[in-house]
C-alpha cells in the first residue's frame, strides 16, 4: 500500500511538472501582440523587460489585422482580412480554435461580459456573434438595408448594456444590436446618418459613439444615453470651399484622442489635427502637421499626443503638447510607420515600422530610443490593458 502511494506521488509530481513547463504560470498584464503581417503570424511580448516571449504562426491573412482580449487577458481573439476569427493562448503560445467566419473581416468588438465576440465583416457584410469559451456562433445579423442592399460594417465598438454598436458603410446607416438574450439580438436602427460612414469610435465612458463620413465632411453623432434623440450631424462643412488633398490612407478613429474635455481628431485629407469640444462637440482649433494623420493617440495622462502619418510622411511621428497644442518633438522611427501602443501607465510607446522589419520603444518623456524588437512586416501592436477598456 505505501508502495502504491509513494507511486502515485511521484506521477502526480511529474504531471505537475510537465503542466509547468508548458504553462508556466504569470499574470498577463504586461503582455501584448505584434502582428507580422507578411506571414500571418503573431509575436507574444512583456513590456516589462522589453522582450520577445514567442512567435505563433497560421493565422492566415493579417494584412489588416486587429485583435481583443479575454476578460482574463489570457487570450488574443485575432481577426484576420481573410474572415478568418483565431483564439490564440498567449500563455501556452497556442491557437486554440481558428473559424472561418466571413470572406473578408476588418475587426471585431468583445462583449462587456466578456462573453461574446463580435465580427464586423466586409463580404458578405454583417455581423457575427459567437462565444468567447467555444467560438460557437451564437448570431448572425444580416447589414441589408431598406432597400434590400447589402453594406459593409465598419466601427465595430462595445458598449454597455451587453451592446454592440457599428456603421453600415453604403447604407450609411449606425445600428445598435442589444445582446443580452444573445441568440435573439434587438437591433436598433438610425438611417440616412451621412455618406459612407469609414470608421467609427466610442468614448472611454462609453456614452458617445461618433461615425467619421468618407463621401462629406462631418461627424455623425449618437449619445447611447439618449437614443431617442437620434444621430446628430457634427462639425459639418470644416473643409467646405477648400482644396481637399488626395487620401493615400484612411485614418483610424478608434486612435481618437480624448483630453479632458476635448477631442483630437484626424482630418481627412489634410495636413491637420482637428480640436474638437466635447460638451459643445464644435471644432475649437486645428494644428498643423507633418502629413495627413492617420492615428492620434493620447498618452494616458493626456498631457501629450503622438501622431502618425499616411504615405508619402509615413517615415514620421510627431508629438503634440496639449496644453500649448503645439508640436515639441519630430521623430524618424522607420520607413511605414503603421501603429503606435502606449503601456498601460504611459510610460514607454512602442511603434511598428513595417518596412524596417522592427518596432521601436521610446521613452514617452525624454523621447529617446530605449529598446528595439525584430519583426517580420510589423503592423498592430495591442497590449492587454486594452481588455479593461469600453471599446478597445
Amino acid at each position: 500500500m505505501h508502495y502504491r502511494k509513494t507511486l502515485l506521488l511521484l506521477f502526480t509530481l511529474l504531471f505537475l511538472a510537465g503542466c509547468a513547463a508548458t504553462a508556466p504560470q504569470r499574470g498577463t498584464g504586461d503582455l501584448g501582440v505584434i502582428i507580422e503581417r507578411a506571414t500571418g503570424s503573431i509575436q507574444v511580448v512583456e513590456t516589462t523587460r522589453r522582450t520577445r516571449l514567442g512567435q505563433i504562426t497560421g493565422l492566415g491573412d493579417l494584412s489588416h489585422a486587429s485583435l481583443n482580449y479575454s476578460r482574463d487577458a489570457r487570450y488574443a481573439y485575432v481577426f484576420g482580412r481573410d474572415g478568418g476569427l483565431t483564439k490564440v493562448d498567449m500563455l501556452e503560445m497556442r491557437i486554440v480554435k481558428r473559424v472561418m467566419q466571413s470572406g473578408n473581416s476588418i475587426g471585431g468588438a468583445i462583449s462587456q461580459d466578456g462573453r461574446y465576440i463580435a465580427a464586423a465583416n466586409y463580404t458578405p457584410g454583417g455581423v457575427k456573434i459567437f462565444d468567447t469559451e467555444t467560438l460557437d456562433l451564437v448570431a448572425d445579423i444580416s447589414s441589408i438595408d431598406q432597400a434590400g442592399k447589402p453594406s459593409k460594417v465598419i466601427g465595430l465598438v462595445d458598449a454597455p448594456g451587453n451592446r454592440f454598436v457599428f456603421s453600415l458603410f453604403e447604407a450609411g446607416e449606425i445600428w445598435v444590436a442589444d445582446i443580452r438574450a444573445p441568440s435573439k439580438p434587438v437591433v436598433t436602427k438610425f438611417q440616412n446618418i451621412g455618406k459612407e460612414p469609414y470608421d467609427a469610435m466610442i468614448t472611454a465612458d462609453g456614452r458617445y459613439y461618433l461615425a467619421g463620413l468618407f463621401g462629406e465632411d462631418g461627424l455623425a453623432l449618437l449619445d447611447l444615453w439618449n437614443m431617442e434623440a437620434g444621430v446628430k450631424r457634427v462639425l459639418n462643412g470644416y473643409g467646405k470651399g477648400e482644396q481637399k488633398l488626395p487620401v493615400y490612407k484612411m485614418p483610424h478613429l478608434e486612435g481618437w484622442a480624448a483630453t479632458g474635455n476635448e477631442l483630437l481628431v484626424p482630418a481627412v485629407g489634410r495636413h491637420e489635427v482637428l480640436v474638437i469640444d466635447q460638451d459643445k462637440w464644435a471644432e475649437v482649433g486645428r494644428i498643423p502637421v507633418h502629413g495627413q494623420p492617420v492615428f492620434v493617440v493620447a498618452r494616458p495622462d493626456n498631457r501629450h499626443v503622438w501622431v502618425n502619418f499616411a504615405f508619402p510622411d509615413s517615415d514620421t511621428v510627431q508629438v503634440i503638447d496639449v496644453s500649448s497644442r503645439t508640436i515639441i518633438k519630430t521623430l524618424k522611427p522607420g520607413k511605414a510607420v503603421m501603429h503606435m501602443e502606449f503601456t498601460p501607465r504611459g510610460e514607454q510607446i512602442w511603434v511598428s515600422a513595417r518596412d524596417e522589419n522592427w518596432v521601436s520603444i521610446y521613452d514617452t518623456e525624454t523621447f529617446e530610443k530605449i529598446g528595439e524588437l525584430p519583426a517580420d512586416k510589423p503592423s498592430g501592436i495591442f497590449f492587454t490593458h486594452r481588455a479593461h477598456r469600453t471599446g478597445l
